[in-house]
């Protein structure tokens, strides 16, 4: 149950991000309302994540490290941004930097 809570907070903020671009340059006002909708949900659901027991390391190392990932690749296909061989080289040393501290609070 953890991490379904975990993936619905990393979900509602990746949402709200793009939500946030889309307003930010231009779009209809009312995308703000899905903005902070989807910050308010990601929150309550990591909040949720953390009362189930999931330590706030591990938790928010892989809300944003996930969240930059998936973000970034969104803005590639949804925007046209950039998603260059170093921005890929960046996200997998996020990665690899989340996953050692999930080894390291194993012990």
């Amino acid at each position: 149950m953890v991490w379904l809570l975990l993936a619905a907070a990393i979900a509602c903020e990746v949402a709200a991000t793009r939500s946030l671009r889309v307003a930010s340059t231009g779009g209809p006002r009312r995308w703000y309302a899905a903005v902070v909708a989807g910050y308010v949900a990601a929150f309550s659901f990591l909040s949720l994540t953390l009362a189930q027991g999931l330590g706030i390391g591990v938790a928010y190392g892989i809300w944003t490290a996930t969240g930059v990932a998936v973000t970034a690749v969104a803005s590639r296909v949804l925007f046209g941004e950039p998603l260059t061989r170093l921005m890929l080289l960046g996200i997998g040393l996020i990665v690899a930097g989340v996953l050692l501290v999930e080894l390291g609070s194993a012990h």
